[in-house]
């Protein structure tokens, strides 16, 4: 086969061509120092890095988004949580010194202080927020746990069912002293006389119940009574039973009411029970108390409020509920709580934290801040005041038996004295028991709070254990896609070398090829 120059030509041609190729996509990958420029150069790798990195970038959503953001909710849960145990926690501890039987003026004067300030508090974390979200009102993220500010028209009609363990004793007052101001008020003593009555009441999460609340008429039909006087019918449901047993019911405006309806003491049928708007209380009588309690008795109670203080729990995080703007208003919103059958509907917030993983990171608030935590305090507050006022009154009488205008009335002025040392004793025993006995409900309250804090802290470390596995998994992913796609320099540079030599090889070589020719033979 003759073989001609052109033939020569041709072929290195081709070949300093295809050397340099080689040079010019090993530069490539030496700059870039990746295994392929495009997906036809190798389809086996470029399928494994886009599989590569498409779970590298959802694993890097998990840990440099869903993650933090989580830890962040929790962590602002956990602070709100733990301030309410320390405000639980001096509240108790003021109980502890209310019980003692040996308390002077100032010792009175510290606790209301104390509790005055603890009361400001006391459900103002139940409106911690992260980034703008309240994290202790379910899906209302948007809304506070607490009225913000005093509203006087908002109506919220309440559905609440109460059971048994919510009966509690409680004393009740009348014949209060009012001290003399002058020789002519003193009179021919003491006009009043102050008196003790013990009940088993259920107190409801309101006061000022303006409303009503509802019962039944003689013909069963259902509605609110408001009105002072007004006598109608209530009911509880015993236990494992299906007929539900009534009960009589007088309602009062005020406790002053009461007493005046009952002959000027505080008195109750043992059978019947009485309703203060004023304080939100029903108080039952001897033996409907009784019968209640060996009966495990359930009562649907439903009433109307109009009118909030700021800072009062908002109903529709603890009950069932229908919302108006004023008490004429037509528009209603109505707001679940639970559901027909008594069970709490979840408005949980999910964060997923890693694939097939999610981590609820809200809690209710119903959970943390109980809705009569407030009403035992304002009662601790109204106990210590009134054992400040009593004992002022003593004091007061007192010293007017020492001024000389006084010098002619001291038989008159020792029955009032008699009259305010026994409203004094009254207070002071109210107090020392009433501290006592509460005691026992803010253990009662910090141990849902400890409860509270124990479940936001085991989700705490779940986040972190399932933080850490996300780290290891994105920095495995990291490997593998590195280990797909990378080329080492190291050896790029080499396979440059040796692509580079070859083609300056070839340009050497092909500028001998037409030096000789046959005409040098001829």
């Amino acid at each position: 086969m003759r073989v001609t120059n052109n033939m020569m030509l041709s072929k290195t041609t081709g070949n300093i061509n295809s050397n340099k190729e080689s040079v010019s996509y090993l530069n490539n990958q030496m700059s870039s120092q990746k295994k392929i420029d495009r997906p036809s150069e190798d389809p086996v790798i470029a399928i494994r890095a886009l599989r590569l990195r498409s779970s590298l970038s959802e694993i890097n959503q998990y840990y440099d988004n869903n993650i933090p953001d989580a830890e962040s909710w929790l962590n602002t849960t956990e602070t709100a949580i733990k301030n309410m145990k320390n405000i639980l926690t001096d509240i108790r501890t003021q109980c502890v010194n209310g019980a003692n039987d040996s308390l002077t003026a100032d010792d009175r004067n510290t606790i209301l202080k104390q509790l005055q300030a603890l009361r400001e508090q006391v459900y103002s974390e139940g409106n911690a927020d992260y980034a703008g979200r309240t994290v202790f009102t379910g899906y209302r993220t948007n809304s506070n746990l607490t009225f913000m500010t005093d509203e006087d028209e908002t109506t919220y009609t309440i559905d609440q069912t109460i059971d048994y363990r919510s009966i509690q004793e409680n004393r009740y007052y009348t014949g209060q002293v009012t001290v003399p101001t002058s020789a002519a008020g003193i009179g021919t003593g003491a006009t009043t006389n102050p008196t003790e009555a013990v009940f088993d009441r259920i107190r409801l999460p309101y006061s000022d119940i303006t409303g009503g609340i509802k019962g039944k008429d003689n013909a069963g039909n259902e509605k609110l009574y408001s009105t002072n006087g007004d006598t109608f019918k209530m009911s509880y449901t015993a236990n494992g039973a299906t007929t539900p047993t009534d009960f009589a019911v007088t309602l009062y405006d005020t406790m002053d009411d009461w007493a005046q309806g009952a002959g000027g003491t505080h008195t109750v049928d043992a059978n019947k029970a009485v309703f203060i708007k004023e304080t939100g209380e029903l108080i039952l009588g001897k033996n409907l108390s009784s019968k209640m309690k060996d009966d495990y008795a359930t009562i649907d109670m439903t009433y109307q409020k109009t009118g909030f203080d700021k800072g009062e729990l908002r109903p529709e995080y603890y009950f069932n509920c229908t919302y108006r703007k004023n008490p004429t208003a037509t528009d209603t919103v109505e707001y679940k709580k639970y559901d027909d059958n008594g069970k709490e509907i979840a408005q949980d917030i999910n964060y997923i934290v890693a694939a097939g993983q999610t981590l609820t990171v809200n809690m209710n608030g119903s959970d943390v801040f109980d809705a009569s935590i407030g009403r035992d305090v304002d009662e601790l507050v109204n106990a210590v005041q009134a054992a400040i006022d009593a004992n002022n009154k003593v004091s007061t009488i007192e010293d007017m038996m020492k001024e000389e205008q006084y010098a002619g009335f001291k038989d008159e002025l020792q029955s009032w004295l008699d009259a305010a040392k026994k409203e004094a004793d009254y207070a002071d025993d109210n107090m020392q028991k009433l501290y006592n006995t509460y005691i026992g409900n803010f253990d009662g309250y910090l141990k849902q709070v400890n409860l509270a804090y124990t479940t936001i802290g085991s989700k705490g470390t779940r986040l972190d254990l399932t933080k850490n596995r996300v780290e290891n998994q994105q920095t495995t992913i990291e490997e593998l896609k590195s280990s797909n796609e990378d080329k080492e320099l190291s050896d790029v540079i080499i396979d440059y070398t040796a692509a580079y030599n070859a083609y300056d090889a070839s340009l050497q070589a092909a500028s001998y090829l037409n030096k000789t020719s046959l005409l040098n033979y001829l």
